[in-house]
């Protein structure tokens, strides 16, 4: 495990080592909660990079990656723990067998092998060892959320069965959100915030070349230029970075030195995922390709 930065700049650079160029506001978010300590709240549009720098983070500083993914309906035990039922029955009928009391039953059924770690308990335990990524916190509930804020107060789960179990000290934790419903304020108190916009065009360009270094800068400069002309148009779904990215990459694969409209008729689905934003696409392409 490698220790965390001492300055944003340092941090930048060890970021951008890894593949992943952030900008200053965004290093310095991420900065000051590794040392203060506090979740960090990374709101933005699909595909800017939210998630990606979690991981990044992980692998850059050795720490391991533990990731809850929120949807609609998710409740505690989903991302807490769970008791492993399944073997619990098979036990208790080889406990049977034995001829065991019901009270050695109960005693053995709730221990630690029949305890199934969800990632905020598997988080609590790993402590400063991870990085807990809450992914799309904005897919939960109200309920879900209010227990969320209760989790990260403490960093401490009470299991009736075992007793509490606290972090000795805190993992670095990111969230992440979309924007599809409001969060409450008492989270977003809690949190350091940022958000994450689309790149400026020679940020975007520089950012496809680190991630893709077999693209050509003209390529690269071609498929940005693409990309934020279907930003600007009315589609269900923008391309994020990542799709950019995608684009590029597949071009490259594909042995492509320019973004005519051909190569991009034949290659839209990387960039484009819904069918009537393909055909607004399409009927467009001449425009979106020009020099």
């Amino acid at each position: 495990m490698k220790p965390f930065p001492e300055s944003v700049s340092e941090l930048t650079e060890t970021l951008r080592g890894a593949g992943y160029l952030a900008d200053r506001g965004l290093s310095t978010a991420a900065f000051v909660a590794m040392s203060l300590q506090r979740p960090l709240l990374l709101e933005g549009e699909v595909g800017v990079g939210k998630t990606e720098i979690a991981k990044t983070l992980a692998s850059a500083f050795d720490r391991q990656l533990i990731r809850l993914q929120c949807y609609e309906g998710i409740d505690t035990n989903q991302a807490m723990y769970e008791w492993d039922y399944a073997r619990q029955l098979l036990h208790i009928r080889a406990l049977s067998e034995r001829g065991l009391s019901d009270e050695e039953t109960v005693e053995k059924l709730f221990g630690p092998n029949f305890l199934l770690e969800r990632p905020l308990l598997q988080a609590i335990r790993a402590g400063e060892q991870a990085v807990l990524l809450i992914d799309e916190v904005d897919r939960a509930d109200d309920e879900f959320e209010a227990f969320l804020l209760e989790v990260l107060s403490d960093f401490q789960i009470s299991i009736p069965e075992v007793g509490t179990i606290k972090a000795e000290h805190a993992p670095l934790v990111i969230l992440t959100s979309n924007r599809t419903r409001e969060l409450h304020d008492a989270l977003k108190r809690r949190c350091m915030y940022h958000w994450i916009d689309y790149p400026a065009a020679d940020r975007e360009v520089e950012i496809v070349m680190v991630r893709e270094p077999g693209v050509s800068e003209a390529l690269a400069r071609k498929v940005v230029a693409a990309v934020n002309r279907l930003r600007k148009m009315e589609l269900a779904k923008p391309p994020g970075v990542a799709e950019t990215i995608d684009w590029a990459r597949t071009l490259e694969f594909l042995g492509e030195d320019d973004l005519d409209a051909e190569a991009a008729d034949l290659t839209l689905g990387t960039v484009v995922k819904e069918h009537d934003d393909l055909e607004l696409v399409r009927a467009n392409l001449g425009e979106i390709t020009a020099r």
